[in-house]
């Protein structure tokens, strides 16, 4: 069926094939069949929930398009804000358990917000300062005759008076990757290097990452851009060829995909892993990640995407690594926590190598762009 050709091209299901047991696949490649499989249906109502998670730029810009030209309605769940203004004309928010409707995309939404925001802030301290003057002249004047009756005029408006609730504030994470020494030149040395499973995913490889070097790794999803990263890391060995490592690396890696079903909380897997520290301190550092109270005592396996991405933060953060190797550390986060921990990438002491799909994540302060598609 050409339809069902178009679709599957368009979203990259055809670079694994067609043929392919779906239970080999990888995460984002089984979202991408799910999410063909759900535009070829063409419901009256398209829920799409972080669609673009695992797509590359080729893919984001052909599902932008199909949504602007879609026919009937969609709610879409993202974090990808200029993928998200392309297509949208209504935006729903959600806070402390209310749902506030907004017309427009993103930018003018954030406009009114911080407008409605400023509004109700000064509204509030212009109440908090009547309702301080009232009390002090009911304090004072209640006790005498002369001035009771106006002192419980007072009491009564008072009582009456409905008060002005600010929002708690939604906590930002702060993010800060220590470094460690300094290790030697080359952090790693691939030569004719040829990475896989059951057969070579690219041609011999030559490369060379240095130290304090920023690189970031793009290309189409699924043609072994984690599989490099492995290799390079010595996680699975290679097909071919060979990777010399540096010398006094102390690498930290954030995994594109980990297993579900972790009963632990995040309490416990950052105590765990850093015993010296106290409660206090373990708490204060999934805190600085953005994680509330409620957040660090349930199980990981019931956090959102990014709630669980900011606990793997932390392990990271309380780690001393002179090479951080990040596997698509965008996907799940919220804006606020993507700005974070971009500015956090930025002045990190130390070498990065990362995969991402987000070129507003990482032009304009990476040192080199590795294009996958051309190495292979």
């Amino acid at each position: 069926d050409a339809k069902i050709d178009e679709v599957a091209r368009a979203l990259g299901v055809m670079d694994f094939g067609m043929d392919t047991d779906v239970t080999s696949l990888s995460g984002g490649q089984r979202t991408k069949v799910l999410l063909a499989k759900l535009l070829l249906e063409k419901p009256d109502i398209l829920l799409l929930d972080e669609p673009t998670n695992y797509l590359d730029a080729e893919h984001i810009d052909w599902l932008k398009r199909y949504l602007q030209n879609y026919e009937n309605a969609f709610v879409l769940i993202s974090h990808d804000i200029p993928f998200l203004n392309d297509v949208i004309n209504i935006v729903y928010h959600v806070e402390n358990q209310q749902l506030t409707r907004y017309s427009g995309d993103y930018y003018q939404f954030q406009e009114v917000y911080a407008m409605k925001k400023s509004q109700l802030e000064a509204a509030y301290e212009r109440q908090q300062k009547e309702i301080a003057d009232l009390k002090d002249f009911v304090a004072r004047n209640k006790a005498r005759v002369a001035t009771r009756n106006m002192a419980m005029s007072r009491q009564k408006k008072l009582d009456k008076m409905d008060i002005i609730e600010l929002q708690s504030e939604k906590p930002k994470p702060s993010f800060d990757f220590k470094p460690a020494r300094t290790p030697g030149r080359f952090i790693f040395q691939a030569k004719d290097l040829q990475i896989g499973y059951d057969r070579p995913l690219t041609k011999p490889l030559n490369l060379t990452f240095e130290r304090n070097q920023k690189v970031a790794i793009i290309g189409a999803n699924g043609i072994g851009k984690t599989t490099l990263l492995k290799s390079l890391l010595g996680i699975i060995p290679p097909i071919a060829g060979e990777v010399e490592r540096g010398d006094y690396l102390e690498l930290g890696y954030f995994e594109q995909e980990v297993e579900g079903g972790n009963r632990q909380t995040p309490l416990e897997a950052v105590w765990n892993a850093f015993p010296a520290l106290n409660q206090a301190e373990v708490r204060a550092a999934l805190a600085r990640c953005g994680l509330t109270t409620k957040h660090i005592e349930s199980q990981i396996q019931v956090l959102s995407g990014g709630e669980q991405a900011k606990v793997r933060f932390c392990l990271l953060m309380n780690r001393e690594n002179n090479v951080l190797v990040l596997d698509e550390p965008t996907n799940h986060l919220d804006v606020d926590a993507k700005d974070e921990l971009k500015r956090a990438l930025k002045e990190y002491k130390g070498s990065i190598l990362m995969v991402c799909h987000e070129p507003d994540f990482y032009e304009g302060w990476m040192d080199q762009i590795w294009d996958f598609n051309k190495l292979t």
